[in-house]
């Protein structure tokens, strides 16, 4: 029997395979790893050479900012170190850009280029829990950043 885990991996290839706009397929990314461990809200953005825009999202809302510059939020982070960035309490961190009011913890993975040099879209996912997220949660969205890379990487003929 496979795991939940397993599940997801599986489905994470699926979705990049199918043949729907790359919104929908970076929706139902975002619905699959929300639903893997109850998380609040993810979303699935493509890095810019100025700006980070949102894809898609599964939560309770719209991010309250769909577009902002490659240099604000936690996000800025993650590009520059090209590694998943936790904060376990938002309220104590500056670098925190306002996506949902409530929100306590956030993690913020990169999606790397195939050589692994360049951040190419990031995997937002938060929390209204603090310390809500582990190294181990990190691994896993790593993991589906790397299965799902198709989806920034592959020309779309739909968006």
């Amino acid at each position: 029997m496979e795991s939940p885990l397993q599940f997801a991996r599986a489905n994470v290839e699926r979705i990049v395979a199918a043949e729907l706009p790359r919104s929908v397929r970076a929706k139902a990314l975002a619905e699959l790893i929300r639903s893997l461990r109850s998380y609040r809200w993810v979303g699935i953005y493509e890095v810019g050479t100025e700006s980070v825009s949102a894809i898609a999202w599964s939560g309770p809302d719209a991010p309250a900012y769909p577009v902002f510059p490659i240099t604000g939020g936690l996000t800025s982070a993650a590009i520059r170190e090209r590694k998943a960035i936790i904060v376990g309490d938002v309220r104590t961190d500056p670098r925190y850009l306002t996506a949902l009011g409530n929100t306590r913890s956030e993690m913020i993975v990169p999606v790397l280029d195939s050589g692994g040099n360049r951040v190419i879209g990031t995997i937002d996912v938060e929390s209204e829990f603090a310390n809500a997220f582990s190294e181990e949660h990190a691994a896993e969205c790593e993991e589906f950043a790397r299965l799902a890379l198709p989806l920034w990487t592959l020309p779309s003929s739909t968006e």
